[in-house]
């Protein structure tokens, strides 16, 4: 299940797995886009339009593909969409805030509420959810980056609970040219957060020169395949030739007292610690 699957990275994915061997359905929104999608990747690949944040047609997507498959080995989560153009918390509206939120993290929670009993009940399956460089703060906005750090979360406590069930979940922030990050008004977003500070100068050329889906892909399929039975709870980042991952966030020691022994900090001594 490559959900988010008709257009951009998704596609990719979903074009690379077909050509494993993998049957493969496709979602998006647009139903026109998820036709043409299927058209291009060919025998193996279904098609299944609608938004997979409504809890009925996630349900409805993870049926159809063990309907069509026999199982869900696999779901990728692909999807999402753009922040408004210059939007921040000075000026974005609530509707627009949860309408990114349901986007991003509602979709990845509804469609691996829906599938993770399956994989369990089958004996073991593989979740990739897409996040994004954007959790970091460095490109702005808000439901955006609120949206795939929450998509990274919960990710990474759908992988601790479900690794006794042979069920992997990670995580893949990508760089690619998609239709989300091509055109004036994105190259002007980009030039504009460097100016301000947000973004260094090696991260606004990457933006601005980024590979094809086609080099993301490949980690999304190796995250899903059997060479990867063992990893799981992890970040990684694609970009073009670059491969990485996020180290798992740990917290350094500025200071410790025994609270049974001890008082409270006062702020002047937090003060001090904090300037350390």
């Amino acid at each position: 299940m490559v959900v988010g699957g008709s257009r951009g990275v998704g596609l990719a994915v979903a074009e690379l797995l077909a050509a494993q061997g993998f049957g493969v359905v496709i979602n998006g929104r647009d139903g026109t886009a998820v036709t043409e999608a299927v058209e291009r990747v060919g025998a193996g690949a279904v098609g299944f339009p609608g938004s997979p944040s409504d809890p009925a047609v996630a349900d409805a997507l993870i049926r159809r593909c063990v309907d069509e498959f026999g199982g869900i080995g696999a779901l990728v989560n692909c999807a999402g969409t753009a922040e408004p153009a210059g939007s921040s918390i000075l000026n974005v509206t609530s509707a627009q805030f949860r309408n990114l939120l349901d986007a991003h993290l509602g979709t990845a929670f509804e469609t691996c509420r829906a599938a993770a009993p399956r994989m369990v009940a089958q004996g073991g399956g593989a979740i990739v959810n897409t996040s994004s460089f954007a959790f970091l703060g460095d490109y702005g906005g808000t439901g955006y980056p609120a949206g795939k750090g929450g998509v990274n979360g919960l990710t990474l406590a759908i992988a601790a609970e479900l690794r006794e069930y042979g069920v992997r979940a990670n995580v893949v922030c990508p760089g690619a040219r998609t239709r989300l990050s091509t055109g004036p008004e994105y190259e002007s977003h980009i030039k504009d957060l460097n100016r301000r500070g947000l973004l260094d100068e090696v991260s606004k050329q990457g933006a601005l020169d980024a590979a094809p889906p086609a080099y993301v892909a490949p980690t999304y399929a190796y995250l899903v395949s059997e060479r990867a039975k063992d990893v799981t709870g992890q970040i990684f980042i694609a970009a073009g030739g670059f491969v990485g991952r996020f180290d798992r966030p740990s917290p350094s020691l500025l200071a410790y007292r025994d609270h049974h022994e001890s008082p409270p900090w006062s702020v002047d001594e937090l003060d001090g610690i904090m300037r350390g």
